[in-house]
């Protein structure tokens, strides 16, 4: 058998079989990534060779690719990349001069973290969401880690959402008005933290109130009725009172009007007869004059009593008109009865305003005539009796 293995045949089919099976064993260590790394963009990067002094000439390819992005490479084997862009990024492997595959790394490129972009948003005095914005766009993976503290407090953590970019704080204490929100992005090339100062009060902005309704009152031309709910957001009880302002306007109008309340509803008296109102209702905390307004709820639309009502809706462009003719008469005309009857109401008031306003002007003349009557009066006699007295005076002896 050691001779069979020995013969000129044999060595020349071992020979033969094992630099046709080398191919293949190259190409399975060319698809095998050993490690990943990251490289600064617009900067040299260097890629060494494995971990072994290697002072063998050795060749490098990407991808696959015998072409290379502008590059040198060291007396050690090691392929230093010449201020490296996005296309430098792949993987790349390293062979010695026989074409023996000796090192694989995968080349992602990007920048270190910079300060974020911080927002925070307060809807009531329970909870706080803060989310922020990259200010540097590294194209590398990242994590967030969040904390606060009130001042002399320690840090508690802020529950970090990663996807969405954003952390929530629950119960904070808000008695104390200053905060410190501590966010720190960490990537393969750094971390950065961002320090951002919180005034809880100042923020503090309620969400708009919700179920909003407008409705005419019957019987009642001029006014609305308009109710709505706190923000399912708020918190209910008694501790936390908010204020509400309502603003109004005609359909077609630029103009608002506006009123506050501090209940859940309010009457609007002023409202014009026959046309379609504009409604919007924002709210505020009471307590705390520093706290925002929300933002104004959905526009709604309602009309005084008297004439087709719509209510909560969007703005329509066309109302579609009532079939029955029957039905159509008897309410035009009430409608003018009512204005008639609204009219002659005001003419009468305006009249007797007029007659008690020339009573008033008429007795004031005759007061004035007879007062100077009377004092020409007693001039007229106090002259009579001095003409007497010096009369007598000149009929006296001497």
């Amino acid at each position: 058998m050691p001779g069979l293995l020995s013969s000129p045949v044999c060595l020349t089919v071992i020979w033969f079989l094992s630099w046709s099976l080398y191919p293949s064993r190259a190409q399975i260590w060319t698809d095998e990534v050993s490690g990943l790394q990251y490289g600064r963009l617009e900067s040299n990067v260097t890629l060494a060779c494995g971990t072994s002094q290697i002072r063998t000439p050795v060749k490098w390819r990407c991808d696959r690719s015998r072409v290379l992005p502008w590059h040198r490479v060291t007396p050690d084997g090691a392929l230093v990349l010449l201020h490296a862009d996005q296309s430098a990024q792949g993987n790349y492997s390293c062979y010695d001069n026989q074409g023996v595959h000796l090192h694989s790394v995968n080349l992602r490129l990007g920048h270190p973290p910079g300060l974020l972009s911080v927002s925070c948003r307060v809807p009531n005095h329970t909870h706080v969401r803060c989310s922020w914005v990259e200010s540097v766009k590294t194209f590398l993976p990242a994590e967030y880690h969040a904390s606060y503290r009130g001042l002399g407090r320690e840090w508690k953590p802020c529950v970090v959402d990663a996807s969405y970019k954003r952390c929530d704080i629950d119960h904070p204490a808000f008695w104390q008005a200053t905060h410190f929100l501590n966010i720190t992005e960490t990537n393969a090339l750094g971390s950065v933290p961002t320090i951002v100062l919180l005034r809880l009060h100042e923020l503090l902005k309620p969400e708009p109130p919700e179920e909003v309704e407008v409705e005419g009152m019957e019987g009642f031309p001029t006014r609305l009725m308009v109710s709505w709910r706190f923000p399912s957001s708020w918190p209910t009880h008694l501790a936390f009172p908010l204020i509400f302002q309502i603003r109004y306007q005609p359909h077609g109008s630029v103009h608002w009007s506006e009123m506050n309340s501090e209940e859940s509803s309010v009457i609007i008296f002023d409202a014009l007869a026959g046309h379609l109102h504009h409604v919007q209702v924002r709210a505020r905390d009471e307590v705390n004059p520093e706290s925002q307004w929300s933002e104004w709820s959905p526009l709604h639309l309602g009309q005084p009593w008297g004439g087709r009502q719509v209510f909560n809706t969007p703005e329509p462009s066309w109302y579609p008109e009532d079939p029955s003719p029957a039905s159509t008469n008897p309410e035009t005309s009430t409608a003018k009865t009512q204005n008639s009857a609204a009219e002659d109401e005001g003419n009468v008031g305006l009249a007797i305003l007029l007659v008690l306003f020339s009573v008033v002007i008429l007795t004031t003349i005759l007061s004035l005539i007879f007062v100077v009557w009377v004092r020409q009066r007693r001039r007229d006699q106090v002259t009579k009796q001095e003409l007497t007295s010096m009369v007598k005076m000149k009929s006296m002896p001497i």
